[in-house]
């Protein structure tokens, strides 16, 4: 349905305009949502998210029958959207407390629920055991002591996978990069560490070690360091089983898999991504003498990064003679930091005029009190004047999910849309919101 929108690649499945040249997403004309709902506001499409979790799910069970997919919560998390995995089969990756109360609530599973993090709060490690929820992902020595005292506290062995660096380095930015062996998360192979948590674990009387676990990144756009990720990690599980009888019933090789942001970017289609990560790990299992192990993956932005697009309207406009032209959005930095986090690039369009032809320079820059706050450096937009709509696509990840209240901002509203009908599933934030927690307003 998208044919002929500039930008399309970047853009939700379900992407179409109208007669009267404004942008239609699931149906639904963006216009009339901004409208209804207000500006800024988050639109997602639930067709675009329902057909990649079912690329994932058939190309994985395809490889390897049994497995699962599980979502990365911190992508963006939202009762709504969890609801919506839960039906097409997904579990989820969960990074805090919050993620995890939020999935509790909305009615997933906790079998299915995976606790990842580097430093696990102590009062989170026991929320989730009360949940009983599927797994704990062993980040490190001290979680991992933690772990077996709870365990023998409860009387149980607590499900666990351990988290080893794999000292394989993904091709993207240095922020996103969790796989080497200097990074904060994980315990590292090379160094004999992950062999003593592994031996430890085994040791314990309040963990059972059902797995291993790796990531490498985020944004990634090649299959290379995947598999091996897949190599290193289940040539070491086969090390441990000769050495310490290490049964590998679960591995998962993370997620991180890139989409696109530009006409530039070539990312990965998601059924080939799980169809070859799962025999990946099958067959060279298989080669290594291990027993077929459980392959869990974990996509998060590639799943609901292109079903989201981010609305602002256009304020001011500041012309800079010979140098720059501004239109000022009403969102930026507090709804999107990623554009001064990691210099992110998108690919906006106009949605109220989206066949204009009319193309000129323009930076968009937010509304907020940081000169880097800019969401996009010299734009090829049509003439912008105060009141236009402009989207920015591959919205649906990350930005919501690292919103904040600089500036003491309001959060965006966010719907869902599909089949020409749109629901809130985050309402715009009010003073209210704001003022909650400040103690000296009575």
């Amino acid at each position: 349905m998208a044919e002929g929108i500039a930008g399309r690649a970047v853009l939700p499945l379900t992407a179409d305009v109208n007669s009267v040249g404004h942008l239609v997403i699931g149906g639904c004309d963006v216009i009339d949502l901004i409208g209804e709902y207000g500006s800024p506001l988050y639109v997602y499409d639930e067709t675009t998210i329902r057909t990649r979790c079912r690329e994932y799910v058939t190309g994985l069970r395809a490889a390897s029958p049994g497995s699962l997919v599980i979502y990365a919560s911190k992508a963006f998390a939202n009762a709504a959207l969890f609801r919506l995995l839960a039906e097409e089969g997904l579990g989820l990756d969960v990074v805090s407390g919050g993620e995890l109360a939020l999935a509790h609530r909305s009615g997933v599973p906790m079998e299915h629920i995976y606790f990842h993090g580097n430093n696990k709060l102590p009062d989170e490690i026991e929320l989730a055991a009360s949940l009983g929820i599927g797994r704990f992902v062993v980040d490190n020595f001290n979680e991992l002591s933690q772990l077996d005292a709870l365990g023998q506290r409860l009387g149980v062995r607590v499900s666990a996978l351990i988290r080893v660096g794999p000292g394989v380095e993904a091709h993207t930015h240095e922020y996103r990069k969790t796989g080497m062996l200097d990074s904060k998360f994980g315990i590292p192979i090379s160094t004999g560490q992950a062999e003593t948590a592994v031996f430890q674990g085994l040791r314990s009387k309040g963990i059972r070690v059902v797995g291993l676990h790796a990531h490498i990144g985020s944004q990634v756009f090649e299959m290379a360091p995947y598999l091996e990720t897949i190599q290193t990690v289940l040539e070491f599980a086969a090390r441990m089983r000769d050495r310490y009888g290490l049964a590998l019933q679960e591995f998962s090789p993370g997620g991180g898999w890139g989409i696109s942001y530009t006409d530039e970017d070539d990312p990965m289609q998601a059924n080939e991504v799980a169809r070859t990560i799962g025999s990946a790990v099958w067959n060279i299992a298989a080669d290594l003498g291990l027993e077929h192990p459980r392959v869990i993956i974990e996509p998060g932005r590639s799943i609901v990064g292109q079903a989201g697009v981010a609305l602002y309207t256009v304020g001011s406009i500041k012309d800079v003679p010979g140098i720059r032209r501004y239109a000022a959005l009403d969102g930026g930095m507090a709804d999107n930091i990623r554009p001064a986090l990691y210099g992110a690039l998108y690919q906006p369009l106009l949605a109220n005029r989206v066949n204009d032809d009319s193309i000129t320079t323009v930076t968009l820059a937010g509304r907020y009190c940081e000169s880097g706050d800019v969401l996009v450096k010299d734009a090829r937009l049509p003439t912008l004047h105060s009141g236009d709509v402009v989207a920015l696509p591959a919205s649906g990840a990350y930005n919501l999910a690292m919103s904040s209240n600089y500036n003491l901002a309001l959060r965006p509203a966010a719907v869902m849309v599909d089949g020409g009908e749109s629901r809130l599933i985050r309402r715009r934030e009010t003073y209210d919101d704001l003022f909650s927690t400040e103690t000296a307003l009575g």
